[in-house]
């Protein structure tokens, strides 16, 4: 039997397509097993948001092809558009595919090399049949064409459009069905979802409430979104379903207007802050969080400050704090790099600890609490999940609540936020649960990084 290995860098959307892809090798016979091992068949779906992503799939494609030379490694996903659109190669790789083809690469890797179905790895290296996460991500629309100063995403996920809502239904209810709880909604520009581009007529307010009435799931998380795409009735469907979690990604990226406006963004700070506090008093524990970029060109040191004195007002929950890297095909890598190495490094930790600080803040407000989490990692004695605003809660429990939601008294908060805590279930309580809890039948493929 054949084998194959898939991995994932970046964003939501790929989680979700990397998923799709282990699909097909499936169902197709494959077995799937880790990255690390010998396989014969490599998945990378890549990322090029960073120079950083860039290097990292290419050396992933390095790697899979030493664990076995014999293998067939595929690359997909942004990095490798963007190595197809200019002509190149990728060191180790047997197969570049583009976006527009993503979810044919099963097909494509067959008609490379039919003879794969025959090959098989040593089985000893097989992991056993994996269960998914209790949480799962459902993709809901691809593509963008906001065209930021400092992305490439419009070039490598060109075209707008959002999947038919009964489409989008239907797949909740089959993972709800599996035994998930909590869907993360996803999409690459999430807020654009509407009958415009082929929702079938909903909207994105719409479409959330609708997966979050399928019976079985306990909570529907939005990934990232942009600011100016937080419709009013969105924020009215967070505010009154208490299956919407209370969290909010609003990708931000400077906090100041000069830098903004040098982005290409289309608001200004003034804008976000208010959209803030409109949340804020719709939605009482929300959280928000976001995305931010130290020393994009033209960032001064008082510009730079301006970012910290805007962190600091917002008081963000968790913060990807990022330093700009210049991005081929876009506006800003036409600009000259002029932020030193150096203050890029100080900026971003200076920033760092703001947000680290405005973390800890966020979670010490529930200290004392008993909050619903969400039960997805144990290990060992130790259970790990979220709370439905996001804090992250370690707690003493038996492993067979992997997949409950339960009470948890938060006792102490982490330097990164997180929150230690105390399971707060009588005993004939705890012995319902453990007895109804349900068990998810499959589990999520490598992913290197974690985004919103």
């Amino acid at each position: 039997m054949p084998v194959a290995a898939l991995t994932t860098l970046g964003c939501k959307v790929n989680q979700y397509e990397t998923e799709k892809i282990a699909e097909d090798f499936a169902n197709a016979g494959f077995l799937l097993t880790d990255f690390d091992a010998p396989a014969d068949v490599y998945v990378i779906n890549s990322c090029s948001v960073t120079a950083a992503a860039d290097k990292k799939s290419r050396y992933l494609a390095r790697k899979a092809s030493r664990t076995n030379p014999n293998a067939i490694v595929v690359m997909t996903g942004c990095h490798s558009q963007q190595v197809l659109d200019h002509g190149e190669w990728v060191e180790g790789a047997t197969l570049l595919i583009d976006n527009e083809d993503k979810m044919r690469v099963y097909e494509k890797v067959i008609e490379h090399a039919p003879e794969v179905l025959s090959y098989s790895s040593s089985p000893a290296t097989v992991l056993p049949a994996r269960e998914r996460r209790t949480r799962a991500t459902l993709k809901v629309q691809d593509g963008c064409t906001h065209f930021c100063g400092f992305c490439q995403i419009p070039y490598t996920r060109k075209v707008k459009v959002s999947r038919p809502w009964q489409e989008i239904l239907a797949e909740a209810e089959g993972l709800a069905a599996m035994g998930t709880r909590e869907i993360i909604v996803t999409g690459v520009c999430v807020g654009a979802y509407g009958e415009a581009t082929g929702s079938g007529g909903p909207d994105l307010a719409e479409v959330l409430l609708k997966v979050a009435d399928v019976p079985g799931i306990a909570r529907v998380r939005l990934s990232s979104i942009q600011p100016v795409e937080v419709s009013d009735a969105l924020i009215a469907a967070f505010a009154s379903h208490p299956n919407l979690c209370p969290h909010l990604h609003l990708s931000c990226q400077s906090g100041d207007d000069i830098i903004l406006a040098a982005m290409n963004r289309p608001y200004d700070a003034t804008f976000y802050k208010d959209l803030v506090r409109k949340l804020r008093a719709a939605v009482p524990d929300v959280a928000i969080t976001t995305d931010l970029i130290v020393g994009y060109p033209g960032e001064t040191e008082a510009l730079h400050q301006n970012t910290l004195a805007f962190a600091r007002d917002v008081r963000f929950q968790k913060t990807h704090c990022f330093r700009y890297s210049p991005r081929d095909k876009t506006y800003a890598a036409t600009l000259p790099d002029d932020v030193s190495d150096d203050d890029k490094k100080r900026r971003h930790a200076e920033l760092q600890a703001v947000v680290d600080e405005t973390n800890r803040a966020f979670t010490e407000r529930y200290l004392g609490q008993t909050v619903q989490v969400l039960v997805e990692h144990p290990e060992g004695g130790t259970l790990t999940g979220f709370t439905p605003n996001y804090i992250k809660v370690k707690f003493s429990g038996p492993l067979a609540l992997y997949g409950a939601l339960v009470p948890v008294r938060l006792d102490t908060v982490e330097s990164d936020g997180s929150a230690t805590g105390t399971l707060a279930l009588p005993e004939a309580e705890l012995t319902r649960i453990l007895a109804h809890a349900p068990r998810p039948k499959y589990q999520t493929l490598s992913v290197i990084g974690e985004t919103i």
